[in-house]
């Protein structure tokens, strides 16, 4: 795809790690990656130094690669250091979490042990709701309460299954396991199902394959300091290495 210019203009949406522009482009928008981190539905709050280029680069990066095992994505191409250029979609207001091993909730939740490899992925579906602290949902309220027909459901479910396979693999590749990750989809204008959002280790939590070491967010969530540098650390092994 030859290279797009396009034109920033008035601020469409801004969340706790994003904001997206509009451009001088019908179909095109700018998503731009912020340094705030927040954590438990917001109530804690932060910055972390570089975020937004981190977080930009490894998305840009895992969406183009993604790409070329036929997932279709929102990227078009990077914009900035911490924006890229995106195809405008219908979000679907349902975020999908896939687990492949046991952490966080899952232990809390089932007294599943820590760190427990699963014999096969959980996909989970969660309604994106603040107000709600985002409730675990299934298929059939998707289809009842009109987010997603069956059929869109069904398609959700194989690219997430896919995406999952794919990123386990190259992750451990680079001595990172794949413990849990949140994926968002939206509808182009054909009604066609893309991947949106962003993939980062803002929405994945990655340990180092041999020493367990915590290289994502949860280092902001639990103090665990030396988060600029997990960041930064992820970006070398997945984009330059």
């Amino acid at each position: 795809m030859k290279e797009v210019n396009v034109k920033k203009k008035k601020k469409l949406y801004e969340g706790k790690a994003k904001i997206v522009y509009e451009t001088d482009n019908d179909d095109l928008y700018i998503q731009e990656f912020k340094d705030d981190a927040t954590a438990f539905d917001g109530q804690k709050k932060g910055k972390i130094k570089s975020k937004g280029h981190v977080n930009n680069q490894v998305s840009a990066h895992l969406f183009q690669y993604l790409e070329g095992y036929h997932v279709p994505t929102h990227f078009v191409q990077p914009h900035s250091d911490n924006s890229m250029i995106i195809r405008k979609l219908e979000m679907i207001p349902v975020e999908v979490v896939m687990r492949n091993i046991a952490t966080g909730s899952v232990v809390k939740k089932y007294g599943v042990e820590e760190g427990l490899e699963l014999s096969h992925p959980i996909l989970e579906f969660y309604l994106k709701d603040d107000e709600r602290h985002d409730p675990m949902i299934n298929e059939n309220h998707i289809v009842a309460f009109g987010h997603a027909t069956v059929d869109e459901v069904k398609q959700i479910e194989r690219y997430a299954q896919k995406i999952n396979a794919v990123l386990k693999d190259y992750f451990f590749r680079r001595n990172l396991l794949l413990v849990d990750f949140k994926l968002e989809f939206g509808r182009n204008k054909a009604g066609k199902i893309r991947l949106a959002d962003e993939i980062s280790p803002d929405t994945c939590r990655l340990w180092d394959s041999e020493t367990k070491e915590k290289l994502d967010k949860d280092r902001f969530r639990q103090d665990l300091g030396g988060v600029e540098e997990a960041y930064q650390e992820v970006l070398s092994r997945i984009v330059t290495s």
